[in-house]
């Protein structure tokens, strides 16, 4: 019996490992609590790991050996062949299902947050950016549930900045204090100021309100509490 031509067939060439969903934290800062975010496309550790070995290999060295969570991968491999060398898979039900680990070949660690597969993108999206965020504080246990939250409102201005638009005006008692113009122009003349207390006689009003002329009276050394016959607009 002539054999059929697919038993003769060579196996299929492995297929190339996929280009992983990887967000890392440029800066290597050591104020961060994770390198960077990971969402596997499936449960699948044969699948999946190869190409996120290669894209660390290429941002912090060869990668050696790979800490992984117990429970959420199918099935444990403790050794994946890729670019002709061995890593080593290491499972851990202590280790978060959140978060993979990555012991590169000069001892130096990466520690990445694992977004599970079926997470809707956008939520996806912002757990990663969270993650590779210089600065970031958050543990990669709650980092899902903390970039699933609004974001927060803006803080109300402090009551000295607070828009008064539209708002009615309280008027007080001091805002609205006046003073002769007659009591100002009798006082600079008792000094002897007859320049200073003509110009004011020729320029303000019958009744000069200190709020607005603050800074005038102080110019003409002049306390309101001090001039007397105030009056109440």
């Amino acid at each position: 019996m002539t054999p059929s031509t697919s038993a003769l067939a060579p196996p299929s060439p492995p297929a190339p490992p996929s280009t992983p969903r990887l967000r890392t934290e440029p800066t290597r800062s050591a104020r961060t609590l994770l390198d960077g975010g990971w969402w596997p496309r499936s449960t699948d550790p044969l699948a999946e790991l190869p190409g996120l070995v290669l894209a660390i290999d290429l941002l912090h060295g060869p990668i050696v050996r790979l800490l992984l969570n117990t429970d959420i991968w199918d099935g444990n491999p403790r050794r994946l062949t890729i670019d002709g060398r061995v890593v080593r898979l290491g499972y851990f039900t202590s280790q978060p299902a959140s978060l993979l680990t990555a012991i590169c070949r000069n001892d130096d660690r990466v520690d990445l947050l694992v977004v599970p597969p079926d997470t809707p993108v956008d939520l996806a999206e912002a757990a990663m950016e969270r993650a590779a965020t210089a600065g970031n504080r958050v543990h990669a246990p709650r980092l899902l549930t903390v970039a699933a939250e609004p974001a927060p409102a803006p803080a109300a201005p402090s009551p000295r900045q607070r828009r008064t638009d539209n708002l009615p005006t309280i008027a007080t008692e001091e805002q609205n204090m006046t003073i002769a113009r007659d009591t100002i122009v009798s006082a600079l003349r008792r000094r002897g100021q007859h320049t200073r207390a003509d110009w004011v006689e020729r320029e303000l009003p019958e009744q000069v309100d200190t709020t607005r002329h603050t800074g005038l009276l102080a110019t003409l050394n002049l306390d309101p509490a001090e001039l007397g016959e105030s009056t109440g607009r």
